[in-house]
């Protein structure tokens, strides 16, 4: 009797079918480390905000009530909207977490989404970056 060992995956095509293939496509690669705290609460503050933009839920304290959190936190999470766009950009497509904690915490993007002007913003978003936390505050 012969064993053959080998690595196949499978490809879906049009209606239903699978092709094996000898590597994996583009989508079934998933880049290394875990996606940074930061970056899934900015895309739960867009998904918060499309739920209340369709009228799926009334207001935040509904929303609270539904997902058993405190309406301040809502309103934390949501807070994130005030950023200037390609600040929420870049919070999405931060690079994964290798090993230890994120290099970005909510904490100090609170402190930039208080700040009404996006250029305000940059500049402390660039400091932040740089590892002085706030050093334009």
């Amino acid at each position: 009797m012969i064993t053959l060992k080998k690595k196949v995956y499978l490809a879906h095509r049009g209606r239903g079918r699978r092709q094996i293939e000898d590597q994996p496509s583009p989508s079934q690669t998933v880049p290394p480390g875990r996606i940074p705290r930061v970056s899934r609460v900015m895309a739960l503050a867009i998904h918060f905000d499309e739920l209340l933009r369709a009228g799926t839920v009334v207001n935040t304290i509904e929303m609270a009530r539904l997902l058993k959190v405190t309406q301040p936190r809502i309103t934390q999470v949501m807070n994130l909207l005030h950023l200037a766009p390609d600040i929420q950009e870049e919070l999405l497509f931060l690079p994964g977490t290798l090993q230890g904690s994120d290099p970005v915490h909510e904490k100090r993007i609170r402190r930039i989404c208080k700040q009404v002007h996006f250029t305000k913003q940059r500049c402390m978003w660039e400091d932040l970056k740089r590892g002085h936390p706030m050093a334009s505050v």
